[in-house]
């Protein structure tokens, strides 16, 4: 199911809120539809996957971690 731009603004005022943070964007993926990109100002921090099943919509958020992100933590 494509990801319309009332999604989008539906969704990224939501992690703004929720995040307190106003730097949270949401980007069109190109040709992919069913996605979008998380950005967090200028840096790429995951995406975001529409699900639609048995009438109930829903949307994924998948955010990557890698180990080299964590060493000066």
């Amino acid at each position: 199911m494509a990801v319309t731009p009332t999604d989008i603004a539906q969704v990224q005022s939501y992690l703004r809120r929720r995040f307190s943070n106003s730097r949270i964007g949401l980007v069109r993926r190109g040709k992919k539809t069913d996605s979008v990109e998380v950005m967090l100002e200028d840096e790429f921090i995951g995406v975001i996957y529409k699900d639609v099943e048995d009438g109930e919509t829903c949307f994924h958020f998948q955010m990557t971690i890698l180990d080299i992100d964590l060493e000066d933590v």
